[in-house]
């Protein structure tokens, strides 16, 4: 059977940020490749198609790696920080 991907939207409050990326598992952590878009309300918001299965992430927020406020579940990185993590 196949693997069907979700729709998950990723948003971040950052009313102040010029540039916010999400970065992850799913694209070889690029800092380029997905790039969010702001709302009127100063939330970066970002929609991608995920597999099911565990998925890291985090957002870099004009060159800082930021953890998700919103999302609880994270786990150690090579860094000595933590990523997130979504379950699908």
């Amino acid at each position: 059977m196949k693997q069907r991907a979700k729709r998950i939207e990723f948003k971040v409050f950052g009313p102040q940020a010029e540039k916010v990326y999400l970065c992850g598992s799913f694209n070889n952590w690029s800092e380029s490749s997905d790039p969010m878009k702001k709302d009127s309300t100063g939330t970066w918001k970002k929609i991608k198609m995920l597999s099911e299965g565990t998925h890291e992430y985090k957002y870099l927020v004009d060159g800082d790696w930021t953890l998700d406020p919103e999302c609880h579940d994270t786990t150690p990185n090579e860094f000595g920080t933590e990523n997130n993590v979504v379950y699908l």
